[in-house]
């Protein structure tokens, strides 16, 4: 093969050009009318906008110590450290 498309319109090969004009004149025109609905939501008016409260995360540092002192005994169990 030369490089060349079969058809000169690949993705909607049974449209002549003039049809794929209009095709996309109305996807153009649909675009725009939901750009504009969605301009025109009360979310964009300024309502407050409320945030979900978030919890304080447990940092790996307490997380750690929590576990050694309620199992104090597999306080040093870790993997060791190769011997150099």
């Amino acid at each position: 093969m030369n490089g060349e498309a079969m058809t000169p319109n690949p993705i909607l090969f049974n449209h002549s050009p003039d049809q794929l004009r209009r095709i996309g004149a109305r996807g153009g025109r649909a675009h725009a009318r939901n750009w504009r609905a969605r301009q025109q939501t009360p979310l964009a008016a300024g309502l407050p906008v409320v945030l979900p409260a978030v919890s304080p995360m447990e940092t790996t540092a307490q997380a750690v110590a929590a576990l050694d002192a309620q199992f104090p005994s597999l306080r040093q169990a870790g993997p060791r450290a190769p011997r150099r």
